[in-house]
């Protein structure tokens, strides 16, 4: 199959997907197959939803939102314009996929396919409705697809290369049993946001959708501040009360309870607005609910503790701090070639 036959596929399916971004779905007649498929994904989403508290539906529609943005011809073509993707005989690539975030896996199963390589892959119990389905529109569209794609729910076997992702402790099982395979392992990584003082209500406002959105469950949610000293929260505070009525949702208010009765009953010292909570900690990975923060006096010290950190790392938010920072409320809408733990897997899978 030519190249441009499967980047066509993937823009088909980004335009089935944007029926599906609106609170009310709204079928687009000029969609192909939607006979067969807008109905069924109608289901899925509602299943995904009935079977996983934390994907509600405002999440859901974010996630297809960011995914038919990617998946328009100019930023397939832009991703896949720096590398020679020939037609060589495929390789069969497992994907371990997270179930976090919906869709977390999408890019690794698109960099697979789009490499001409066949795709085994095994999701997590957390997020195991709506890919399969997508996966399937696939097929209809462009049919060389067919053979291509494969589910299991059992141990990968017969496998050229893997893609994994997961906890840190699974990760390091991963890399023993993946030990003879070429192999892209991923773990835990958190995302930090480096405040100078100097930033506006706006801008607060756009750093909370980085660690809001999601519930806070993404690698590239904001799970830490770094301050200056004597740095004051009341604007931050200000800033992210709109999001307030996240306590509504019964998985996040059960754990912002239990995490402050921990809080309480260990006397730590923490700050929170009834419905969010920022503990000093030197940690990066807060809990849900949470939000770290550690003070610093140098900004070049600070550097050189992120660059110390960076395998722990996922993205830097700040604003003329570094290079390679994202920007105030960007940490979400990742580009196709923002690559994770920024291993190019492109690179990997024209490699193998």
């Amino acid at each position: 199959m030519e190249l441009q036959n499967r980047i066509n596929a993937f823009v088909k399916l980004g335009a089935f997907l944007e029926q599906f971004t609106n609170k009310v779905p709204g079928r687009n007649e000029n969609v192909e197959y939607n006979d067969v498929f807008f109905d069924g994904f109608k289901k899925q989403l509602k299943l995904a939803e009935e079977r996983n508290g934390w994907f509600t539906s405002d999440t859901l529609r974010f996630a297809l939102n960011a995914w038919v943005e990617a998946l328009s011809l100019e930023h397939l073509t832009a991703w896949l314009q720096p590398y020679h993707i020939t037609t060589d005989p495929q390789k069969e690539v497992a994907v371990i996929m997270a179930g976090n975030i919906p869709l977390v896996g999408f890019h690794d199963f698109l960099s697979v396919l789009i490499t001409g390589h066949k795709v085994l892959v095994k999701q997590s119990s957390n997020d195991k409705h709506l890919l399969p389905y997508l996966a399937r529109y696939l097929e209809h569209v462009e049919p060389q697809f067919k053979g291509l794609i494969r589910f299991t729910d059992e141990k990968v076997q017969n496998f050229d290369a893997v893609i994994a992702t997961g906890s840190n402790n699974t990760a390091r099982y991963f890399k023993y049993y993946f030990r003879d395979k070429p192999a892209i392992i991923r773990n835990n990584r958190n995302s930090v946001a480096v405040l100078d003082g100097n930033e506006s209500l706006e801008d607060l406002k756009a750093l909370s959708e980085d660690v809001f959105r999601y519930f806070g469950l993404g690698c590239r949610n904001v799970s830490k501040l770094f301050v200056p000293r004597n740095y004051k929260f009341d604007l931050f505070f200000e800033a992210i009360y709109h999001w307030h009525p996240i306590i509504e949702k019964v998985k996040y208010a059960n754990n912002y309870d239990y995490n402050k009765a921990v809080y309480l009953m260990s006397e730590f010292d923490f700050l929170e607005n009834g419905f969010f909570m920022i503990k000093e900690d030197a940690g990066y990975s807060s809990p849900i609910a949470t939000l770290f923060y550690e003070f610093y006096d140098d900004p070049d010290e600070l550097r050189e503790k992120l660059d110390r950190d960076k395998e722990q790392i996922q993205c830097v938010v700040s604003r003329g701090f570094m290079e390679n920072e994202i920007s105030f409320g960007q940490t979400q809408h990742p580009k196709l070639w923002d690559y994770a733990d920024s291993v190019d897997s492109i690179k990997f899978l024209l490699s193998i």
